[in-house]
């Protein structure tokens, strides 16, 4: 196969179209209680919104991803990226908390397609540079997770939730044409069939110990993030009286927490993995203590985001870097499994943190990410030498 270089321009559009598709599994999360009061809903049931996208998004990856080591990159974005139009107007004119719940589901399936582009960009690259790449491309799907909710946040308060939806569809055409004109078309290594292709799964994951242990400790981090970005818009109803913008506008501190992270990544080279994955649990740790106390105290609420997302980054990072290098001939494959296991991760955290609100308010799921990110160290420190 000839070897495709890859330009600045590329590399640099891989990374905003990454953060622009990963920010529609998002945008719906500041936008929870304006959809409640639409529909007439419990938080509870309208939690099932952001749910299912993330149920999406999981699936998504575990059937679209591996595609990546088989069918021509340009095939798959063709046929995603019509999906994920008609999802995302299917939402916005939901007439219905169910109907609106199915589209979500496809909007997060379709939505899976930037972990095409962090191995994509792997491949295009050579040795020297493949670092970089790698890291200017989770870059902007970082940018793009935390930016999201700033946006929709401001959107859905000046416009409504529906307008959100509509925007994103447009901009997800626009960046299609944009896709199709200048991506590099990339052939597929893989020749044998999708059945033998989506078993091969099961071997990695089954002969891989480390990549095992780096999809628990994704799962199990990005949980209590998913319980915080899910419960963070009641909160801020409740104990201040402030709406998706200000809500949405938290965003801003994670974006800060994920460039951080980065600079984490360009020093592990220097430092042990082992390291860096304490360093991000005792962060997150310290960070869910900090929030505990922090339901009535925007500073508290303000440090604590800022130590949860850089904590969960310096993990994500370090975790990427260990799964990526062994099995070259499948990062496709290997990314999926971990991937598969963070979005699975964050589905449950947003489940158990609705429960945790319901329950027993902002106490109940701050005790949840405490318990959460002790679960990590303690299995990392248990089956790290396995």
């Amino acid at each position: 196969m000839k070897q495709v270089n890859l330009s600045n321009q590329v590399l640099y559009l891989l990374s905003i179209s990454a953060g622009l598709v990963v920010a529609n599994l998002y945008y719906n999360q500041p936008l929870l209680h304006q959809i409640a009061v639409s529909f007439k809903v419990s938080e509870a049931e309208v939690s099932n919104v952001a749910l299912f996208t993330q149920l999406g998004y999981a699936l998504g990856l575990l059937f679209i991803i591996p595609l990546g080591d088989k069918v021509s990159n340009k095939k798959i974005l063709r046929l995603d990226f019509l999906v994920m139009v008609i999802s995302l107007i299917a939402a916005a004119m939901s007439s219905s908390l169910f109907i609106l719940i199915i589209s979500s589901f496809f909007v997060g399936f379709t939505s899976a397609i930037p972990q095409l582009f962090v191995p994509m960009a792997a491949q295009l690259s050579d040795d020297k540079n493949r670092g970089r790449a790698i890291g200017i491309v989770m870059s902007g799907l970082l940018i793009g997770i935390l930016g999201s909710r700033v946006i929709s946040g401001f959107v859905g308060e000046q416009f409504g939730w529906r307008v959100m939806f509509y925007a994103a569809a447009v901009m997800m055409v626009l960046l299609y044409i944009l896709l199709k004109y200048k991506l590099p078309t990339i052939a597929p290594v893989f020749k044998g069939s999708y059945t033998s292709l989506m078993k091969s799964l099961y071997h990695y994951f089954k002969t891989d110990g480390s990549l095992r242990l780096a999809t628990l400790r994704g799962g199990l981090a990005f949980a209590g993030l998913s319980a915080f970005w899910t419960t963070l818009v009641f909160l801020m109803q409740d104990s201040f009286g402030y709406g998706s913008a200000i809500t949405g506008a938290f965003g801003i501190l994670g974006i800060v927490g994920a460039l951080g992270a980065t600079f984490v990544g360009k020093i592990s080279s220097t430092i042990s993995n082992h390291s860096i994955i304490l360093f991000g649990t005792l962060l997150l740790i310290l960070s869910w203590v900090i929030l505990y106390f922090s339901g009535t105290s925007l500073i508290g609420l303000m440090a604590g985001v800022l130590l949860v997302d850089l904590g969960l980054q310096s993990l994500h990072i370090t975790n990427q870097k260990i799964i990526f290098s062994k099995n070259p001939e499948a990062r496709n494959r290997v990314n999926t499994i971990y991937m598969v296991g963070f979005f699975i991760g964050g589905a449950f955290g947003t489940v158990a943190g609705a429960m945790a609100w319901g329950h027993y308010k902002w106490i109940g799921v701050s005790t949840l990410g405490i318990v959460l990110s002790t679960l990590i160290l303690i299995v990392h420190l248990s089956f790290r030498k396995e």
